[in-house]
């Protein structure tokens, strides 16, 4: 294991420790502890030599200079988030930018390589206000009311940002090209014993938020027939859902989240919340199955006398990578002597919201048990190696 291998390791361990709960990692948007995560990295770029600030969405962001042709400076951005979900491990997100700031500090002195940029997104997991990816929105541009509630605005003031100097979040217009680095997250280069796996595309998401509403009663006296049971009804959703999603190749259907009301043990359940988030590289698959299920839930609902209302709070579609930026990432792969591997991601990512308005790329590192949202996340030396590697060609052949 190099010594920068294992700077960047005990980095994202000694980052996890930045949290909102003791004992465990919990870092969402603007969170106090995010303050503690912009200390200790923006010290590192520095010392990397890079200019540091934070946009007005809380992105840390290093730039280090590069060539000048006279002509146009080339910018490339190296970018991935800093916020967690609830009890997270160590690498999701942030491995990506701790690679960054890793790849500024060996490329030392040189100048023959573009202006590196290096970003740490503020949110990506939607966790504090059920909003995805606020973080890369702001780069890309595309927040919008929707976006930013006055519960967001508030967070953003409270961190001590400016919420009307957003739009100079932008992404500067010298970025030519976007590169990630991710933990898979997922089993299969672990499976094929493969170091590193090339995205090619991330599929579509879609996620709801449905509501069961029926009549809570006594759970002692109310005959079993007469009963108007939101949970029963949820409890027969559910698993329609999972047989839908088991019926189509390729699809992913998961109810995370259940609340029910008013969760007594001798009461009947009246009212019952639950998530739904479908994902699946075809989008008309995704739509289709979403249709289905929410059908599903219309019949549940009518046959047992519950009323159904359902949210959508996400839609995205499936983004294809770029092809060329996956051709340089397949030779640089290459030229460093590991196998070239090209898959499908099922988790979304930033990149997505980049890709529509820059080229973009991705690399995963092998998750090793297929691990990821728990403690339990790791990665291996060797691995961050190989991506040390690949990020240096990458840089130079952009």
């Amino acid at each position: 294991m190099s010594a920068l291998a294992d700077k960047v390791i005990q980095y994202c361990r000694d980052l996890a420790r930045c949290s909102e709960e003791p004992g465990r990692t919990t870092r969402t948007f603007l969170s106090p502890p995010m303050h503690d995560v912009h200390r200790l990295l923006g010290e590192w770029m520095r010392q990397a030599g890079m200019q540091v600030s934070v946009d007005a969405a809380g992105n840390l962001r290093g730039v280090r200079a590069g060539r000048n042709t006279g002509i146009k400076t080339r910018r490339l951005v190296i970018a991935s988030h800093l916020d967690t979900v609830p009890n997270a491990g160590a690498f999701d997100g942030i491995l990506g930018v701790v690679m960054g700031v890793a790849l500024a500090e060996a490329l030392g002195d040189r100048k023959d390589c573009p202006t590196l940029e290096v970003i740490g997104f503020s949110e990506e997991e939607g966790v504090r206000f059920g909003i995805p990816f606020i973080g890369s929105r702001a780069i890309a541009g595309t927040l919008d009311e929707t976006i930013l509630t006055p519960a967001v605005v508030d967070a953003i003031r409270a961190f001590g940002l400016n919420p009307a100097d957003l739009p100079a979040a932008r992404l500067s217009s010298e970025a030519v090209a976007y590169l990630e680095f991710h933990i898979e997250q997922g089993p299969v280069l672990e499976s094929l014993g493969l170091p590193l796996g090339i995205v090619d595309a991330i599929v579509g998401q879609s996620r709801l938020n449905l509501t069961f509403r029926g009549r809570a009663n006594h759970a002692g006296t109310t005959p079993m027939i007469l009963r108007r049971d939101a949970l029963a009804a949820a409890s027969e959703w559910i698993f329609r859902v999972e047989k839908l999603a088991v019926g189509e190749p390729g699809l992913v259907a998961t109810v995370g989240s259940i609340m029910a009301e008013p969760n007594a043990t001798n009461v009947i359940p009246e009212l019952v919340r639950v998530s739904l988030d479908v994902r699946h590289s075809c989008d008309g698959t995704r739509h289709s199955s979403v249709a289905e299920m929410l059908a599903a839930a219309d019949q549940i609902g009518e046959r047992r006398g519950i009323a159904l209302f359902h949210e959508r709070r996400l839609d995205q579609a499936a983004v294809a990578l770029d092809a060329k930026l996956r051709d340089t990432l397949s030779r640089c792969v290459r030229a460093v002597g590991y196998p070239v591997h090209h898959m499908m991601s099922g988790a979304g990512h930033d990149a997505m919201i980049l890709a529509p308005h820059i080229p973009a790329a991705m690399l995963f590192l092998r998750s090793p048990g297929g691990i990821s949202h728990h403690p339990d996340e790791a990665v291996i030396a060797a691995d961050v190696d190989a991506a040390i590697e690949v990020g240096l060609r990458f840089i130079h052949d952009v």
